[in-house]
């Protein structure tokens, strides 16, 4: 198989542009994944600098995310209304450039040269587009070897440009969903808070307060984040409690006490909600103790879940906050004494240890 090099790219371009936007998909990062696009850009058009440009939110303005090449530093620091010089231009017409020499085109903004000390001797310019809408502009400078710009090269920056266009929209819709699932989860939390008397800011604080106990026990980025969701919702069941047909669906009779009940209807609500998976056995189990009389499975040791075993502890030293009425230093001080004196049998002694050192080493974990 052939590919005319005057028709488009070649095929080891256009493997290399497939491989590129595969790996992008897994890229969160805006600016990191735009890094690897200008210097795929500048790589395979073998050309001095790239830069890539998105539209600030006004739609008025291109800034500069991406500048490779020796003035790529300057150029970071500059913005383009749209309109002006030939990547405004671009933006503004929604149509590629491609100038063999830009001291002829009126369009070439002179002043980027000025300000930087480069000479742009020749470049190409393709849109950004992502649902029919220009959200910014690729552009790279001087061809090296005093080579010109092709059809060819268009056609691969054409190519990276779509790429760059894909991973942009991926990257802002995942972050628009993290957002809007932080924001429901401290809309839950709050919920939560207004299920029993005396419960205001427990959530918030039990989340808190167990991602600083595993911090300091050097958990995963995964079990972090699963504390920080059990932390938030394991109380959620108190609220399901009130729903009859809540209760029906999950199979549970209202006879059974309150405490033993919202463990299990805490985690039966949680169950279907794909990104909570991990931290439903800590929602289900931060009541069993560490020598096995909690409920509701009567676990022990390390059979518990390292996160059910530290909201074991927290839950414990909220009660102190809440119920106690306890602040400042009489609170620190009653929690350590609650800490140490549990160790071993409902908590897990390695928690207590870390949560002591959390209060005794001077960290304000209450004060959020």
């Amino acid at each position: 198989m052939t590919i005319n090099s005057d028709s488009g790219p070649c095929l080891p371009e256009a493997l290399e542009i497939l491989a590129l936007a595969s790996s992008l998909n897994s890229i969160v990062d805006v600016d990191t994944l735009l890094q690897k696009i200008g210097d795929t850009a500048e790589r395979l058009l073998d050309c001095e600098g790239s830069s890539i440009m998105l539209l600030d939110e006004t739609g008025k303005t291109l800034q500069f995310r991406v500048a490779t090449g020796a003035k790529g530093t300057a150029l970071k620091k500059m913005e383009l209304p749209v309109g002006q010089g030939v990547a405004g231009w671009v933006a503004a017409h929604a149509e590629a450039v491609l100038l063999a020499d830009v001291a002829s085109d009126k369009r070439f903004a002179a002043q980027f040269d000025r300000a930087t000390g480069y000479e742009t001797r020749s470049l190409m310019a393709v849109p950004l587009f992502t649902k029919g809408a220009v959200i910014g502009v690729a552009e790279v400078v001087n061809k090296k070897n005093g080579a010109q710009f092709t059809q060819a090269d268009m056609d691969l920056l054409k190519g990276l440009a779509e790429a760059a266009a894909v991973a942009v929209s991926n990257a802002r819709m995942i972050r628009d969903h993290k957002n809007f699932f932080s924001h429901l989860l401290e809309l839950l939390a709050s919920t939560i808070e207004t299920a029993k008397p005396g419960m205001e800011s427990h959530t918030t604080h039990s989340a808190y307060l167990a991602c600083a106990v595993g911090r300091r026990l050097g958990v995963s980025e995964g079990e972090y984040r699963s504390i920080y969701y059990a932390g938030l919702l394991h109380d959620i069941g108190y609220i399901g409690m009130k729903s009859p047909r809540l209760m029906r669906d999950a199979g549970l009779l209202a006879t059974a006490s309150a405490e033993d009940l919202h463990v299990v209807m805490s985690a039966r609500m949680l169950e279907g909600i794909n990104i909570l998976q991990s931290a439903i056995p800590l929602v289900l189990h931060h009541h069993e103790n560490f020598d096995g009389t909690g409920f509701p499975g009567k676990l022990a040791g390390a059979a518990i879940p390292l996160g059910a075993r530290i909201l074991r502890l927290i839950e414990s030293m909220e009660e102190l906050r809440m119920a106690g009425g306890l602040r400042g230093e009489p609170l620190k001080l009653r929690a350590v004494k609650e800490a140490r004196a549990g160790a071993g049998t409902r908590f897990d002694p390695r928690v207590a240890d870390a949560f002591v050192q959390l209060l005794e080493e001077g960290e304000h974990i209450w004060e959020i």
